[in-house]
């Protein structure tokens, strides 16, 4: 349906009004009514997209008064048409009444002396009695009734003399110019609107505006989901009624901004950025956005692993870990089960075997999986860079900081997992600030006093004996038992004899792979390297591998073979140092004393049976 509609009052003028418009305007609609018919005709196209009438001053009056949402343009009376009708009507004398329904048209006596008649004006408002202004300027001695169609007819019914000002071309014109300026402007009215209603639908803000009464005006879908107010209800409302706590009006009345305030709908946190609407240095409502707390952190979140944590991704998972000695299995089980956990874990075992292998696997299969994996090892850096790459530090923190600040590895393994590898070899001062880390869950960078909120796991690991060091003060017994949660012990590979020919295979098929060849171990080869005691576990043991791949000749790799790889055979035995002895000597005498029962004998030293297990196991002590 066209968007423009012309009512024009009498049918006889629809050709004519048809063939004007539809060459320059083809979009507008002619129909012809009066009055009341005309406001009918509205009514009904209005839900149809009908958005302009042009119409005669009655009509046009009609359709404003009832308030219908249309725009309404008035089709005016020329001086052309004008001219032409006082043309006609100086045939039935000179003395003319021009009696019109809008305002009074200046000017119009001008053609007095022009055009050799006497006009006199009567205006008459919509709905007033226009016959008794007739028969008034009858009396006055008017000869000639000069008006529009319903003028002329109720002169005619009183065989009054007249004659009708018709709608000429160019006021046709003039009103569809007029009329198509205000449908251009409604669309561009409506583009703006659409656009502020899609930004007001889709933001991920809440938003809610009033006006300078302080009556709700805009209330979003995010603000309806945030506060659990329906958008219907709180429509119009006073802001005071709906949402007191957002104390908006008090933004209107100063005229200045309220930002980052923590305010609380219900059970849930927003954060609040109220700011008033001013226009002309006046202040005509106001604008509050918010969003959840919980959604921001989220956000956060997703920031600081796709900015800062990029890179930090854990690779292995427990299907990439192999054996299938008893141990290993075990290990993996309990492995498992701690995955599932958000407890602190701390994975003992020698050095090279697998301790961030198996970090990692728990980290994949953990609910922090999507999260960022961030490890560090503290032995590798000196106490005082450690302490800046944990924490992070903010510009011209200390000397060769950089100017901008640096965010600390907490921050960046925010919703995943930090592993601290060598957790033994950490400093007395940031065993310290880590305890502090774990109880409050909470950094504060270098230099800084600001605090950030932090979650994180924490996967610690270690080759060293934690409680023996806790014994001899160089490790923080609060700290050992924070970590010491959940505890996972590696065994050695000595003890996976099983797992050599697996390790083997795996080796072989990835040193070889470039070489295009095909290596078998003979079974004295397993044999020896079975009964070899791998300080260095499956590190060492991956050494070895290579150094085969490497410089052999064949592709059966027999016992002769492999005993030239090992420097001598003392290094099946490794030495002892002094503080090895004195240790091997207790347990052996604690052991005596306890007739062989571990429970007694760990209570004799003053450890744990577990710890006390594993020393035996670590010495190669049987009893």
């Amino acid at each position: 349906m066209a968007k423009i509609l012309f009512i024009i009052p009498d049918e006889d003028l629809l050709p004519f009004a048809s063939k004007t418009l539809k060459f320059i305007y083809p979009d507008v609609e002619v129909v012809a009514a009066i009055a009341e018919e005309g406001v009918k005709i509205v009514r009904n196209r209005i839900s149809q997209g009908l958005e302009v009438v042009a119409a005669r001053s009655v009509t046009a009056s009609a359709i404003r008064q009832a308030g219908l949402n249309v725009a309404v343009v008035e089709i005016p009376r020329t001086s052309f048409d004008i001219i032409r009708t006082i043309d006609d009507a100086k045939l039935h004398g000179k003395k003319i009444a021009f009696i019109s329904y809008s305002e009074k048209i200046w000017g119009i006596e001008l053609f007095n002396e022009a055009l050799g008649v006497n006009i006199r004006q009567y205006t008459v408002s919509f709905k007033e009695d226009y016959e008794k202004e007739i028969l008034a300027a009858c009396s006055d001695g008017a000869e000639v009734i000069l008006g529009g169609f319903t003028v002329v007819k109720t002169a005619q019914r009183h065989q009054i003399p007249c004659a009708l000002i018709s709608i000429g071309r160019e006021s046709l014109l003039q009103a569809a110019r007029e009329a198509t300026q205000i449908q251009k402007a409604l669309e561009i009215e409506a583009a703006k609107l659409g656009i502020f209603g899609t930004v007001l639908d889709y933001s991920y803000e809440g938003i809610v505006t009033i006006d300078q009464e302080y009556f709700i005006t805009a209330f979003n879908p995010l603000a309806q989901k945030l506060t659990k107010i329906n958008k219907i209800e709180a429509l119009g409302q006073p802001i005071q009624k709906i949402l007191p706590q957002l104390y908006l009006e008090k933004v209107v009345d100063k005229g200045k901004d309220d930002l980052h305030s923590i305010i609380s709908v219900g059970n849930v946190k927003i954060m609040c950025n109220k700011v008033p609407i001013i226009v002309n240095d006046k202040p005509y409502g106001a604008v509050a956005t918010f969003q959840d707390i919980g959604k921001i952190q989220e956000m956060e979140a997703k920031i600081r692993h796709q900015i800062y944590a990029r890179g930090h991704i854990a690779k292995f998972n427990f299907t990439d870990i192999i054996g299938k000695s008893s141990c290993m299995i075990k290990a993996v089980e309990i492995a498992k089960d701690f995955a599932v956990t958000n407890s602190s874990i701390l994975i003992l075992g020698e050095t090279g075997t697998g301790k961030e292998i198996f970090a990692q696997s728990i980290h994949n299969a953990s609910k922090r999986s999507k999260g960022p994996f961030v490890a560090i090892n503290c032995a590798a850096l000196p106490a005082q860079i450690l302490e800046s790459e944990l924490f992070g530090y903010v510009g011209g923190a200390f000397t060769g900081a950089n100017k901008e600040g640096k965010l600390g590895l907490f921050e960046v393994a925010h919703g995943g997992t930090i592993f601290l590898d060598e957790i033994a070899e950490m400093d007395y001062v940031n065993q310290g600030r880590l305890l502090r880390f774990l109880q409050e869950k909470t950094v504060v960078r270098l230099g800084s006093h600001k605090v950030i909120p932090i979650d994180v796991r924490i996967i610690a690991a270690t080759n060293k004996d934690l409680e023996m060091l806790v014994c001899e003060n160089k490790f923080r017994d609060d700290l050992y038992f924070r970590l010491n949660v959940l505890n996972l012990e590696l065994p050695s590979l000595k003890e996976r004899k099983a797992d050599i020919g697996l390790y083997a295979e795996e080796f072989f098929k990835k040193f070889s792979a470039d070489l295009g060849r095909n290596f078998k171990l003979t079974s004295d080869a397993i044999h020896v390297l079975e009964e070899y005691s791998w300080p260095g576990n499956i590190r060492e043991f991956k050494n070895i591998m290579e150094r085969i791949t490497a410089t052999t000749k064949t592709d059966i790799i027999d016992s002769t073979a492999l005993i030239g790889m090992f420097k001598a055979k003392k290094a099946l035995l490794p030495s002892r140092s002094p503080k090895e002895v004195r240790l091997i000597q207790e347990i052996k005498k604690a052991l005596e004393t306890a007739n062989g029962n571990y429970t007694a004998a760990a209570e004799i030293l003053g450890i744990n049976r577990t710890t006390l297990w594993r020393r035996m196991q670590k010495f190669q002590l049987e009893y």
